[in-house]
């Protein structure tokens, strides 16, 4: 024998609208830190290569390092500022 539900159940969580919503949050962190591994493989080569020639230029190395990495944080801000407006 089924035993009969005397209570009607809901289902609660996130519609349809907001859940395509946070996918297109997240998108803008996603292509960032593609983007920014982009950019970050020849630079830090060209940056070690600088390194073990000239040691002296490791200051200058760092700062086009932190240009490439500046880009996925961008995109991580752009993320947290559109989440924001969703909540």
């Amino acid at each position: 024998m089924a035993i009969e539900p005397t209570t009607t159940q809901t289902v609660t969580g996130i519609s349809l609208g907001q859940g395509l919503a946070m996918i297109g949050i997240g998108i803008p962190t996603a292509f960032a830190t593609i983007g920014a591994g982009m950019a970050l493989g020849p630079v830090g080569a060209a940056a070690l290569a600088v390194i073990a020639e000239k040691p002296e230029l490791l200051g200058r190395s760092l700062i086009f390092i932190g240009l490439a990495e500046g880009i996925a944080i961008y995109g991580l801000l752009v993320t947290i500022l559109l989440y924001g407006k969703l909540a």
